[in-house]
C-alpha cells in the first residue's frame, strides 16, 4: 500500500479512535494505529466468504485472529478496526478483485445516499456522473502501474444530485501480486468547489449585471483578434455609454438605477449575435465585441439594435424610465490590431458621439489622433516636471504604521511617497505616479524609495527603534532582469539593516501574465532574506495555483473591500474568504483601510489581527513615527477576547451582518451603488467620418 493511502487510513483511525478508546488510557502513536488498520485490511479481508456479514456495517467477518491487541484497547484489534471503519468521517468503499462492492461504511451512505444493502453487490459505476469519462481509464492505468490513484471527481448521489468528491483508491494485492481488493476513501468537497466557483465568477463577472467584466473582456478580445486574424475577418469593438443615467440615479436613487442597468444590459445582450460579447466595465459603460465580420459594414444592424435596446423605456420601482446610448466603434484591422489600442479608439469615438448630440453611433477616424498627440505633448511636460523634482530632492517619504490589533504590537510601517511641490504643496501619489508608471523614470524613483527607506531604518535603529518597513514596487521595476542585483547593491550600502526588516509590496495585477518571472525574482530576493507582500489582494483575480506558485509572505487585503465590510455582505464574504485562504496557504494576512474601531473588531472576529488604516494612524513624517510608537494604545474592544466567525452558508452570514450593521442578502441585493453620467434622450443615428 502506498504511503499516501497509509497516512489517509491512519487519519481515519485516529478520528474514530478518539471516540472509542476507554478513558484515562494512553493514545497509540501513529505507527501503532497505522499497523492496526493495515492488519485489519490485510487479514480480515484476506479470504471473505460469500454472504458473510460482520458486526460493523458492511465489514466481512473471517474468523481469523490477528496479533495481540495493544494494551490500551479493551477489545481485540479486529473489533477496534471495525469501529474505525464504521465511525470514520470519510466514506470508505471496499471492492473485490472483480470490482464488486463488498463493504461500505456509514459515511459512504451519508455522502452517496446508498445504504449498505443497496451498495453491496453492485459496481462503483453506479456513482458515475458522466462528467469526466476519461477519468476511469486514467484511474485504471494508475492502479495497474502503481496500485494507487487520487484526485477530484464528480459523482452522482442516489437522488441524482451531482457532487464533487476527493477520491483515493488503493489496490491490495495477494502474495503472488494479484489484486485482492480495492479500498476507496472519499470525501464530499462540494462546498469547497462551489466557493471556488463563486470566487472565480466574482473575479471575471460583474456582480450586478452578471456580464463579463473588464478582465474577462480583455481576454476574450485578445482571443477574438487572434481568431479573426487567422480567418482574415474584421472585428468591431463597440464602446457604449448610457446617456441620462446619472439623472435617473440622482432623482430616483441607486436601487432604481441598478434596476435600469440590469434591464438595459439584458436587452443589449439580446441585440447581439451568437459569439459576440457584451461586458460591463464600470458605472454605465459597456463594451461589445462583434466578431467574424466579413465586411466592416456587417456590424451596422447590430449597432442599430443596440441603440434601440438602450432607448426603450424601462419600468423599475413603479417608475417609467428612459435613457439612450452614445456608441463609439473601432474596426480591426484598420483602426488598430491591439486590445488596448482598439478600446482607446472606440472610447474616443464614443466621446465624439456624445459631442454630436448623443443617442447615436460614431466610427473612429484617424484625425482624432491629433487630439491624442496634443495630450501626449502635455504628458511629456509633466514627465519633465517629475524628473526635475527628483533631481531637486522634492520627494519625501511618509510612514503609515501597521499593527497587531489584538496584542497592540507595532509590526512595521509602510513607506508612502509624497511630492513636496514648491508651488502646489504636498502632493499625493495619484498626482504624479500615473504619469510615470510605464516610463524608465518610475524605476529610478522606485529605487530612490527603497534607498531612502533603508537609510531611515538605519537612523531609527541607531536611535534604538527597530521598525520593519514595506515599500511598493512598480510594474516596471519588476520587469527588470537585474532587479535582484540592484536590490542587493542597495542593501549592501546599509549592512546594519537586517534585510528581513524590508518588505516589498507587489500589486496583485502586476503579477498577472508574468508569474514565472515574478516567482524567480521573489525567490532570488528571499535568498537575501527580503520579505514579499501581495498588495490589493481580493481586488482582482488570483487562481489558487498562481498563489501557491508565488513565495509571498503576506497577503494584503484591498482597502476597497475592507472599507465596506460593515455594510456590504458580499465584501464581507470576500474578506472572510481571503483570511481563510491566507491561513490555508500558510500566509500572514493584513487588512488595509481600517477606518474605525468597528472595522477592527469585525476583522478580529474573522481571524485577521494585522491591520493598517486611518482608524489606526495617518501617514506621518519619519520624525513623528518614534513618538507615535511610544504612545500608541489599541482600542479596548480590540484587545478583548473575540469569538471567531465562520460562514458556511448565507444564513450565518446574514445573521452576522445584522449584528454588525450589515443588511441581509435580500436588502443588500437592492443597494448596490453604480455611478455614471448621461444626458436626455435624442434621436438615434449612426454617424460616419
Amino acid at each position: 500500500m502506498k504511503a499516501d493511502a497509509s497516512r489517509s487510513i491512519c487519519r481515519l483511525c485516529w478520528s474514530a479512535a478518539k471516540r472509542q478508546q476507554p478513558p484515562r488510557r494512553a493514545r497509540p502513536d501513529e505507527n501503532e494505529a497505522r499497523q492496526l488498520l493495515l492488519e485489519w485490511l490485510d487479514h480480515s479481508m484476506a479470504r471473505p466468504k460469500q454472504g458473510e456479514v460482520g458486526d460493523a456495517q458492511g465489514v466481512p467477518e473471517t474468523g481469523e485472529q490477528g496479533q495481540e491487541p495493544l494494551p490500551w484497547m479493551a477489545a481485540n484489534h479486529r473489533q477496534f478496526a471495525a469501529s474505525v471503519f464504521t465511525h470514520a468521517r470519510e466514506g470508505i468503499m471496499i471492492t473485490d478483485a472483480a470490482n464488486t462492492i463488498v463493504a461500505v461504511n456509514e459515511a459512504f451512505t451519508r455522502i452517496t445516499g446508498y445504504s449498505r444493502e443497496e451498495a453491496v453487490g453492485r459496481q462503483p459505476l453506479m456513482l458515475q456522473s458522466g462528467w469526466h469519462p476519461d477519468c476511469l481509464s486514467e484511474m485504471s492505468l494508475a492502479l495497474v502501474a502503481s496500485g494507487h490513484w487520487s484526485g477530484e471527481v464528480w459523482k452522482q448521489r442516489k437522488n441524482g444530485e451531482v457532487y464533487a468528491e476527493m477520491l483515493t483508491v488503493t489496490a491490495l494485492r495477494n502474495a503472488d501480486g494479484t489484486v485482492r481488493n480495492h479500498v476507496a476513501l472519499l470525501s464530499d468537497i462540494t462546498p469547497m468547489k462551489v466557493r471556488e466557483q463563486q470566487l472565480e465568477r466574482a473575479a471575471y463577472y460583474d456582480g450586478l449585471t452578471s456580464l463579463p467584466n473588464r478582465l474577462l473582456l480583455t481576454d476574450r478580445l485578445r482571443q477574438a483578434l487572434a481568431q479573426n486574424q487567422r480567418r482574415a475577418r474584421s472585428l468591431a469593438v463597440v464602446y457604449i455609454d448610457l446617456d441620462g443615467f446619472k439623472v435617473v440615479n440622482d432623482l430616483h436613487g441607486h436601487d432604481v438605477g441598478d434596476a435600469l442597468l440590469v434591464a438595459v444590459a439584458q436587452r443589449m445582450k439580446k441585440a447581439l449575435r451568437e459569439g459576440d460579447t457584451l461586458a460591463r466595465i464600470g458605472g454605465d459603460e459597456f463594451v461589445a465585441v462583434l466578431v467574424d465580420l466579413e465586411w466592416p459594414d456587417d456590424g451596422e444592424p447590430v449597432l442599430e439594435r443596440l441603440l434601440q435596446a438602450a432607448a426603450e423605456p424601462v419600468t423599475a420601482e413603479h417608475q417609467i424610465l428612459q435613457v439612450s446610448s452614445s456608441i463609439g466603434v473601432a474596426i480591426y484591422p484598420q483602426d488598430g490590431n491591439e486590445v488596448e489600442l482598439l478600446l482607446r479608439h472606440a472610447d474616443q469615438a464614443m466621446y465624439r458621439a456624445k459631442q454630436a448630440g448623443k443617442n447615436r453611433c460614431c466610427l473612429f477616424e484617424a484625425r482624432q489622433e491629433a487630439v491624442v498627440t496634443s495630450r501626449r505633448e502635455t504628458r511629456r511636460e509633466k514627465l519633465e516636471a517629475v524628473r526635475r523634482a527628483l533631481d531637486r530632492r522634492e520627494f519625501v517619504l511618509y510612514y503609515q504604521p501597521k499593527v497587531n490589533m489584538k496584542t497592540g504590537q507595532v509590526i512595521g510601517a509602510e513607506a508612502l511617497i509624497r511630492w513636496q511641490n514648491p508651488a502646489r504643496g504636498l502632493l499625493l501619489p495619484a498626482a504624479f505616479l500615473p504619469i510615470i508608471e510605464d516610463q524608465a523614470l518610475s524605476i529610478e524613483l522606485g529605487e530612490w524609495v527603497i534607498a531612502t527607506a533603508l537609510t531611515q531604518m538605519a537612523e531609527w535603529r541607531s536611535a534604538g527603534l527597530s521598525v520593519p518597513v514595506s515599500v511598493n514596487v512598480g510594474a516596471c521595476q519588476l520587469q527588470q532582469d537585474d532587479f535582484a542585483q540592484r536590490l542587493f547593491a542597495l542593501l549592501a550600502v546599509h549592512p546594519d539593516v537586517d534585510p528581513c526588516c524590508l518588505e516589498l509590496e507587489v500589486p496583485e495585477t502586476s503579477t498577472l501574465g508574468t508569474l514565472a518571472h515574478i516567482s524567480r525574482l521573489m525567490h532570488a530576493c528571499h535568498a537575501m532574506r527580503v520579505r514579499w507582500a501581495l498588495d490589493g489582494f481580493g481586488s482582482g483575480f488570483y487562481s489558487f495555483t498562481s498563489l501557491r506558485g508565488l513565495p509571498v509572505d503576506l497577503l494584503k487585503l484591498d482597502r476597497s473591500l475592507v472599507r465596506d465590510i460593515l455594510n456590504d455582505p458580499d465584501g464581507l464574504a470576500i474578506v472572510e474568504a481571503g483570511v481563510r485562504l491566507a491561513r490555508a496557504f500558510g500566509r500572514q494576512v493584513i487588512a488595509e483601510g481600517v477606518e474605525t474601531v468597528a472595522h477592527g473588531e469585525l476583522l478580529l472576529r474573522l481571524g485577521c489581527e494585522l491591520a493598517q488604516g486611518y482608524g489606526i494612524a495617518c501617514p506621518m513624517p519619519a520624525a513623528e513615527l518614534p513618538r507615535w510608537v511610544g504612545s500608541w494604545q489599541p482600542a479596548a474592544a480590540w484587545t478583548a477576547r473575540h469569538e471567531r466567525l465562520s460562514y458556511h452558508d448565507s444564513a450565518v452570514l446574514t445573521a452576522a451582518g445584522h449584528q454588525h450593521g450589515v443588511p441581509s442578502f435580500e436588502t443588500w441585493g437592492h443597494s448596490l451603488v453604480c455611478r455614471g453620467s448621461g444626458s436626455p434622450v435624442m434621436g438615434g443615428k449612426i454617424s460616419r467620418p
